[in-house]
This record gives C-alpha cells, sequence and structure tokens, in this order.
C-alpha cells in the first residue's frame, strides 16, 4: 500500500479507506479463520477490526507496515472473540475447515494419491497447532501463514522481537517433536 493512499486515508478521504478495506481484509479473515477456525466468528472478526481499525487510522505513524500494524489489531479483536467464547462455551470443532495459508502456498498435488496425503498432512497440522498455547499458535501464524518478519510479528503481538524468536522457537520445537518432520528455523 503506497504512503499517498494511507495519508490520504487517514486524513478521512473515503476511497483512500475503501482501498485500504480492500487490500487488508483478506489478510484479516485469512488469520482470524486460523485462529479462530468459525467462518461466522472470523467475519464477525473481520469488521469488528475494520471498524477498529478506521477508527485508529488518524493515529497510525508509520512505525510499521500498515498491514503488521492492521494485523494487531485484527489479533486483540480475536484474543477478545476467544476470551469470550471461552467464557461462553468452546470454540466449535469443524473438521470441514483447512489450515489456511497464503495465496499460492500448499497447492493441490495434481495426483489423487498427492492431494490426499496433502490433506492428512494439513489436518495433523492443524490438529498439532491446536494443542499449541495460543501466544505460540498466533506468533506461528503471523510469522509464517502472514509472512511477517521477526520485528513486524513483535509489533503485532505488541511484544520484543526477543519474545517473538523464543515464542516461535518454543512452538516449532513441540511441532517437530509431535510430527517428528524437519521445519524451517
Amino acid at each position: 500500500m503506497d504512503a499517498a493512499t494511507i495519508d490520504a486515508a487517514r486524513l478521512g478521504n473515503r476511497a483512500a479507506r475503501a482501498s485500504l478495506l480492500g487490500s487488508l481484509q483478506d489478510p484479516w479473515y485469512r488469520f482470524s479463520l486460523s485462529l479462530l477456525r468459525d467462518p461466522e466468528l472470523a467475519r464477525d472478526a473481520v469488521q469488528e477490526t475494520a471498524v477498529r481499525f478506521l477508527r485508529q487510522l488518524p493515529s497510525f505513524r508509520g512505525e510499521s507496515q500498515i498491514r503488521t500494524w492492521s494485523l494487531g489489531i485484527a489479533l486483540n479483536v480475536v484474543r477478545e472473540i476467544r476470551r469470550k467464547r471461552r467464557n461462553d462455551a468452546a470454540l466449535p470443532e469443524d473438521d470441514s475447515i483447512a489450515l489456511t495459508s497464503p495465496a499460492g502456498v500448499g497447492r493441490e498435488t495434481q495426483t489423487p494419491g498427492g492431494a490426499a496425503d496433502l490433506s492428512e498432512q494439513r489436518e495433523r497440522l492443524r490438529e498439532v497447532l491446536d494443542q499449541l498455547p495460543d501466544r505460540q499458535r498466533e506468533a506461528l501464524l503471523l510469522r509464517f501463514f502472514e509472512d511477517l518478519s521477526v520485528e513486524e510479528t513483535a509489533r503485532a503481538m505488541e511484544c520484543a522481537a526477543g519474545t517473538v524468536k523464543a515464542t516461535v522457537h518454543q512452538a516449532l520445537a513441540t511441532l517437530r517433536r509431535k510430527l517428528k518432520v524437519v521445519l524451517p528455523r
């Protein structure tokens, strides 16, 4: 997103705000769905994120990428939804929802057997990710699925870069142990 559009949106330009929202809604939804695993809750999270994003946009100082900053807002919204849901009831288990990833990543293999293997691997990964503490799962999703740098992940999670590194390291160690595969470092 270019600086001129961001500046115009900060000053209240409707077209610029619409452009920003249009470019950010997919990452917000993908991220929210990955954490909430409920399409309806993810849509609610995107709507609330959009409201907060627009409300807080005038205070955006440009110290990070707009996408990173906005994913921090989305993360806070998701945390609130999870907290509320925990008080009400457990999050729904929906086996039809696949682990979401950025566009182009993890495309299905062309052979039927390859697609089945990939589907089983994704399901197993989702199961293991669900077993991680919330903070570790958030860090992994931001770092690898949303492709944020360590510094961007730290900004989104409102913590130090060293905390992100340690959290991701712990999460990857758990995944390696449970999946018995080599994961990126």
